[in-house]
This record gives structure tokens, C-alpha cells and sequence, in this order.
């Protein structure tokens, strides 16, 4: 599914037009990218959590010339399955 399937979905569920669809959905996006680039985490319940990860710099190759690089640190957004997800998902396989 990607993002204008969600929407569509949202709108035939919800019986709401397809624009007011396109809104919720972009502001639950949004907020979600706000709150991750701002260092906090993201819970919901039943679903899963989102953190960030740090990562240190390390020394790296460059893997057409062999070349040693210094790869700097980075944070990256990790999700973390829930439990009920992780049930209903095996429970259909």
C-alpha cells in the first residue's frame, strides 16, 4: 500500500471526501516526521514504535577504489513491531 492507497482507503472507510482524506493522512505524516527529527520517539499501541537510532563514525572502504573514508554519524529512523501486529501478521500467513 503506499500513501495515495492509505488515503483512498481512509476516505471509502470513513465515508469522507477524498481531500479531507489526504489532510489527516499528511498531517499524521507530518507530525510523525516532526517528532522523530526532534529526537522523540513514537508509540502506538497494538502497532509498534518508532525511534531514533545514533550511530557512531567509523572507519570505512570506498568499495570501487579500496579507498579508507570516514563515514561520519548519523541518526536513523528504527521501527519496532508490535505485538499484536506481529500476531495478526504471522496469524495469517
Amino acid at each position: 500500500m503506499n500513501k495515495s492507497e492509505l488515503i483512498e482507503a481512509i476516505a471509502q472507510q470513513e465515508n469522507l471526501p477524498h481531500r479531507e482524506a489526504s489532510s489527516i493522512t499528511n498531517t499524521i505524516l507530518e507530525t510523525m516526521i516532526d517528532t522523530l527529527a526532534s529526537g522523540e520517539s513514537i508509540e502506538i499501541r497494538g502497532f509498534g514504535s518508532f525511534v531514533i537510532k545514533e550511530y557512531q563514525s567509523y572507519q570505512g572502504r570506498n568499495p570501487k577504489t579500496g579507498e579508507k573514508i570516514e563515514v561520519p554519524p548519523k541518526r536513523l529512523p528504527f521501527f519496532k513491531v508490535g505485538k499484536e501486529l506481529k500476531e495478526r501478521v504471522n496469524q495469517s500467513s
